[in-house]
């Protein structure tokens, strides 16, 4: 088939979630395509696979930034997922809704429907939550989502010395409240990731009108009049034009839907016309307001047992091995985090700005593998920056990845928020349930004096690197920076949307997977209102 009622493009979280609504009534034929293959490798769906599934280029797009100031030159990989799932299928399974507020503001700017009251029961639609009951919380979602059910007694220690710090404990940090720390929730059953790909598709691709087709990859919109109309696309190497009777939705992620609305001549006259492509609409604000969490990751050498030492030899990682296949427990269980914290800093006391992942484990980067000796991270980001970067277009060509400037660090609150989490988090670890088992602060080091803020935000800058969460790169909004309206729909093109981490106008505070969920939910919903 080339012609369908709904293209989506792009099988990542939001993609794969409005795929599954557009279909599940029968009455419309939906395309949903993915650049990367089908989620077959056994490490996508062994949590802990996500070392081998990041920088992997098979389930990766292996991006690299630009040499960028505000992290002392360095070009730091951003890892994107290439497979059925998107990110989802690659991440820590970290599931974080974020703060009622963040949507809120959201609306307060003038994006009617975007609301607290009106995207939390979304959230709990598509998800089934198997820990305390609450008003809040989904029974009957496709997405398996469960507190993790792996301990560790330095991560369970950090939390006590949080408490210990004058900190609240947070009853369900997906809740009511945010605020406190806790063990995170994931995206996991049965001791395996549970992917959008496996939420959303598993069942529905018994559909016979939704047409999941991988290794196609878009080349660009077809636009007619101001209309678009459908793709052209390279699907197994071959050109093929595909056609929408009625919408097309861009869920190509913060870097992959701004690039193709770029190469449809979507996007600032004058940059479009460097790389000699035709202008289709003028919107500036293509590939701009580009926010991530910057993560700085402080090591604490420990006594305790950490996975640093649990799989240091080949016989321990065949122990853990087993155990997994026995069963689905033990260390292949674990996500990216199991220690949470949503903590209010001096900048701002009236609402969390400071997000802890508290690993039980160290390393220079995860594809490196675990240091040798025992160690845990405690690694603290800002939830809101004020600081955005952009994207530019390196080529006309889609082979070519667009150049990604993040500008990180770039304003006074983001550098003295950076250092406040630092100093927290010194304190924290100077607390007697975990100071117990700290030997050494590996890094920043006890050579830099917590008063010196200069030396402390110069080793955040040297040290500290994405924790993946790329938004706002199609701003949702009437002003003339934004990309898309309230309901999702591109300015200035008709019959197209844009459904992602990209549409978010100021990035939420927590993890980015969980929203790009509901924001597929809700442009369908959305799609299936406007096309009666």
């Amino acid at each position: 088939m080339t012609e369908f009622d709904y293209i989506v493009i792009g099988a990542g979280s939001a993609g794969c979630a409005a795929a599954n609504r557009l279909s599940a009534n029968g009455r419309y034929s939906v395309a949903l395509l993915e650049a990367g293959g089908k989620d077959w490798s056994p490490w996508i769906h062994i949590p802990v696979g996500y070392f081998k599934t990041m920088g992997n280029p098979s389930t990766d797009w292996c991006y690299k930034t630009e040499s960028d100031p505000g992290i002392n030159g360095r070009a730091i990989p951003w890892p994107r997922g290439k497979v059925l799932g998107g990110c989802s299928s690659i991440n820590g399974l970290l599931y974080v809704r974020g703060q009622a507020q963040d949507y809120d503001d959201w609306a307060d700017a003038g994006n009617e429907g975007w609301g607290w009251n009106d995207v939390a029961p979304l959230f709990a639609r598509s998800e089934t939550w198997a820990g305390e009951p609450s008003k809040l919380r989904g029974t009957s979602g496709e997405l398996q989502v469960q507190e993790s059910p792996l301990t560790r007694e330095i991560v369970d220690a950090w939390i006590e010395a949080a408490v210990e710090a004058g900190y609240p404990r947070a009853d369900d940090y997906n809740g009511e409240s945010q605020e406190g720390v806790a063990r995170y929730q994931l995206t996991l059953a049965h001791g395996k990731r549970c992917s959008a790909a496996t939420a959303f598709l598993k069942t529905a691709r018994s559909r016979q009108n939704l047409h999941v087709i991988t290794h196609a990859t878009v080349q660009k919109l077809n636009i007619e009049n101001g209309v678009a109309t459908g793709v052209q696309a390279l699907i197994k190497g071959k050109a093929v034009t595909l056609t929408a009777s009625k919408e097309t939705v861009v869920s190509a992620g913060a870097i992959g839907s701004p690039q193709i609305l770029m190469l449809s001549g979507i996007g600032d006259q004058e940059e479009l016309a460097q790389h000699g492509i035709e202008v289709q609409t003028h919107r500036p604000g293509v590939g701009k307001n580009l926010q991530d969490h910057l993560q700085a990751r402080p090591v604490y050498k420990c006594t305790a047992s950490t996975i640093n030492t649990e799989i240091s030899s080949l016989w321990s990682q065949a122990k853990v091995a087993l155990q997994y296949a026995a069963s689905r427990s033990g260390p292949m269980t674990m996500a990216a985090s199991l220690g949470a914290g949503f903590l209010c800093s001096e900048l701002s006391p009236e609402r969390p700005d400071i997000q802890y992942h508290v690993q039980p484990w160290s390393a220079d980067s995860p594809a490196e593998g675990p240091h040798k000796f025992s160690a845990f991270t405690a690694s603290v980001l800002q939830l809101r920056p004020e600081s955005a970067g952009h994207l530019k277009l390196r080529s006309g060509n889609f082979n070519d990845a667009p150049e990604i400037h993040p500008n990180y660090l770039a304003t006074e609150l983001d550098q003295r928020t950076i250092v406040a989490g630092l100093r927290m988090t010194r304190n924290i670890c100077s607390q007697p349930a975990v100071s117990r088992l700290i030997t050494a602060e590996r890094g920043p080091g006890k050579h830099i004096d917590s008063r010196d803020e200069e030396a402390l935000l110069d080793w955040a800058r040297s040290n500290s690197t994405t924790i993946y969460h790329p938004t706002g790169t199609c701003k949702m909004g009437s002003d003339a920076k934004a990309v898309v309206d309230a309901r999702l729909r591109v300015h200035g093109v008709g019959n197209l949307r844009v459904a992602d981490a990209s549409i978010m106008p100021q990035i939420v505070s927590g993890n980015t997977n969980a929203p790009a969920i509901m924001i597929g939910d809700k442009v369908a919903d959305m799609l299936l209102e406007d096309n009666v």
